[in-house]
């Protein structure tokens, strides 16, 4: 397929591959809120042999060059789990997936969409969802407000101008996912502070931390309250096993027990938090690997970090209880906790939210209430695909 000069090829050599994680690198040179992800990291993604994801999918990379000039790429996936989800809740039947688009110019965007659709309606896909790279549970959505600071550990980072080449190319806007920022040095309003002392009284209630020494049984608690909690929210795709598993051996040296904390109700684990260090602050001088020092470096980081921002990138509560005002109380006394761990013990002075979806009500007043404010709009853009 080409347009002009520029020519757009799948990723089909190791060469292809490493054009593909190292382009970011030039687009982004002059970028001061870009941050370089590992290498090693972004190969771990795109890669089917150390990506679980790809027990369920399938996915094709492309690249498109310039005068033998690498100035753009994208992937077409499609997820075959989020296939068989309710076409209400945002996926379903024919709704294929683009993601890690990057492109130099309008016209290598446009050229790279149209690559990414042709690859998905030769599949039999009907509907495009996008940008999601890869899965929905990494990352999601591009970034439309926010700019202006970087990202936080697993979320995402982009240029401005993808907005009007994404939207040019006939995609519709249809969820917003919101990141919400906080400075956690203050005390919580008044009213969250008598919540929060109300359930410590409360026989039934207990808020602990998890234990690392039963990694994969408290992995497993997790997992069961998020694949209820999030069972009927848009875009939800149920995480596998291997995906838990995957995950939380990636997770494990970023995992403090007294950042994560699960709620019970009369013995019942019924809601849980994970809070993140940002490990972005550690990473982000690392140029993107590990050598020759870094690994060094980013171990003694992580024997205690001391960082400015915490993330909360999940939380749950069981759907049984979402409606009722135990549901805030659990959430307010996790938050609290969590709070007080990461000033004290880390060092943190701003706490980081989501990404929350657009119209979760639960959620997004819990962060009002803790006044917190919004500062990253991620866009999922859909479009149906017709025959040219």
């Amino acid at each position: 397929m080409a347009h002009s000069d520029l020519v757009i090829t799948p990723v089909t050599s190791k060469a292809d591959k490493k054009a593909f994680v190292d382009l970011p690198w030039r687009l982004y040179a002059n970028d001061p809120n870009w941050v370089p992800p590992l290498k090693s990291e972004v190969y771990g993604v795109i890669e089917p042999a150390k990506n679980p994801f790809f027990g369920h999918a399938e996915a094709q990379y492309f690249l498109a060059r310039r005068d033998n000039r690498v100035v753009g790429r994208i992937s077409a996936h499609i997820d075959h789990l989020a296939l068989a989800q309710p076409v209400e809740q945002g996926m379903g039947p024919g709704t294929g997936n683009f993601g890690f688009f990057e492109a130099e110019d309008a016209q290598t965007g446009k050229a790279l969409i149209e690559a990414a659709e042709g690859w998905l309606r030769a599949k039999g896909m009907t509907r495009v969802l996008g940008p999601i790279s890869l899965s929905i549970w990494e990352e999601p959505g591009l970034l439309i407000q926010g700019h202006d600071h970087p990202p936080t550990v697993m979320m995402g980072h982009n240029s401005p101008a993808y907005q009007a080449m994404i939207e040019g190319a006939g995609y519709q806007p249809i969820k917003q996912l919101k990141t919400y920022e906080l400075d956690i040095t203050h005390p919580f309003p008044p009213l969250i502070q008598r919540i929060v002392s109300s359930g410590e009284k409360s026989d039934r209630i207990r808020i602990r931390p998890v234990d690392k020494s039963k990694f994969d049984a408290e992995a497993a608690i997790l997992l069961g309250i998020l694949n209820d909690a999030w069972g009927k929210n848009w875009g939800f795709v149920p995480i596998t096993d291997a995906e838990v598993a995957h995950t939380g051996k990636k997770l494990k040296p970023i995992v403090f027990e007294d950042l994560i904390m699960i709620a019970e109700l009369d013995g019942e684990p019924v809601a849980f938090m994970m809070t993140l260090p940002d490990l972005n602050e550690a990473t982000a001088p690392l140029n993107g690997s590990l050598l020759p020092f870094g690994w060094a470096k980013l171990l003694w980081w992580l024997r205690k970090p001391q960082v400015r921002t915490m993330r909360v990138p999940l939380m749950g509560v069981v759907q049984r209880l979402q409606s009722s005002r135990l549901a805030s109380q659990l959430a307010f006394m996790m938050i609290e906790y969590i709070r007080r761990n990461a000033i004290t013990r880390y060092g943190a002075t701003r706490g980081e939210i989501g990404w929350v979806l657009d119209d979760n009500q639960g959620m997004n007043a819990i962060a009002d209430a803790i006044d917190s404010k919004v500062n990253k709009v991620y866009q999922i853009y859909e479009k149906d695909l017709v025959t040219p």
